[in-house]
């Protein structure tokens, strides 16, 4: 398939892709309005569970008939012994003054991947996209088998060849800039912070590939295009429209950040994900030892995070963003893509 072949071939109008945010930013009412603005509207499913993402992908497609895909956590899991009293610890004190019982030491899971991947498969978006790794080889068989395409996450060069070589249609190359957790799988996360065009060059050698990474305005989109890009993947851009299912605290933060704030912290899921500086953050600062693996911290962290939601309290609160924050707008998802598409038109003439 030809550089602009993937988006062809979904009828996509506007090389704006809606990128998949989890833990309640990424709703029907959001993916719906991007994708009938005539860009790509995306779901997050790795949260969910496998009746939610049945019944978040009915919502949308009463909303929509056009193109929308699906993102799920192929992997990400550590397996890494930590002692969870340190971290119990902490989190007594800031559950006190939240109002919340004690927290409980969070215990290993079945890895939800299967039981999700099998409600979209029956969902049969028109793209499944990837993080975290790349399912095995009878999973992409599968989809394949359905008509759907695939989007894989790349964070290297060498991540992008190894996506290729498993399938995927076009490769998502999420740079340093990008905000929430990070996609990398093949190396350290160290060595995986290259900044996104670099990175969009690299891989638009020898695959079609959506920059992400710190992409707020219509002239960034046009910088993505003459870097090679067929599309630009924007999370933190739509955090601030009215369809989108970030808290009123989180939404407030990223109206209020007037500069580039923004850390790499393991603080709240045990992987690494930029967000804006907050107090627990900085109350782990230094103590990073005591942070549990992914997804132990995640669960660990979640009563803590839904109260602080709850309360209006962003002190205590995941507040994912990207490079480039400080240039949010509070528009309607539709207009924010028509806007995007003028600036970019604009930049590029």
């Amino acid at each position: 398939m030809g550089a602009d072949g993937f988006l062809e071939r979904l009828g996509i109008r506007h090389p704006v892709v809606l990128a998949p945010m989890a833990g309640g930013p990424s709703t029907p009412e959001l993916a719906a309005a991007v994708s009938n603005a005539g860009g790509f509207g995306s779901l997050a499913g790795a949260y969910l569970a496998p009746d939610e993402i049945t019944e978040a992908v009915r919502r949308t497609r009463a909303l929509t008939d056009r193109p929308f895909s699906i993102n799920l956590f192929a992997g990400g899991g550590e397996e890494r012994a930590v002692d969870p009293g340190p971290m119990l610890a902490i989190l007594s004190e800031i559950h006190k003054e939240l109002g919340l019982p004690p927290p409980l030491a969070p215990t290993p899971r079945k890895d939800p991947f299967p039981d999700l991947f099998q409600a979209v498969l029956e969902a049969r978006p028109a793209v499944f996209s990837f993080a975290f790794g790349i399912p095995d080889r009878q999973r992409i068989s599968s989809l394949r088998a359905r008509g759907i395409a695939i989007l894989g996450t790349a964070t290297t060069i060498d991540e992008g060849r190894l996506w290729v070589e498993a399938g995927a249609d076009a490769i998502i190359a999420q740079g340093a800039e990008a905000g929430a957790h990070r996609g990398t799988f093949a190396v350290p996360f160290e060595d995986a912070m290259i900044p996104t065009m670099v990175l969009v060059r690299g891989i638009a050698s020898f695959a079609p590939v959506i920059a992400s990474g710190g992409i707020m305005d219509g002239r960034d989109l046009a910088v993505a295009l003459d870097n090679g890009a067929i599309a630009a993947q924007l999370g933190t851009a739509f955090l601030r429209c009215p369809e989108s299912g970030a808290s009123p605290p989180y939404k407030r933060a990223i109206e209020l950040a007037s500069s580039d704030t923004t850390v790499i912290t393991r603080a709240y899921s045990g992987r690494p994900a930029r967000g804006l500086l907050n107090t627990f953050i900085k109350t782990l600062s230094g103590r990073e030892d005591t942070i549990l693996p992914y997804p132990l911290q995640n669960a660990l962290t979640r009563p803590m995070r839904l109260a602080s939601a709850a309360q209006g309290n962003p002190k205590f609160l995941s507040l994912w963003a990207g490079q480039g924050v400080a240039r949010s707008r509070e528009l309607p998802a539709g207009e924010l893509v028509a806007t995007l598409m003028k600036e970019a038109s604009a930049r590029l003439r």
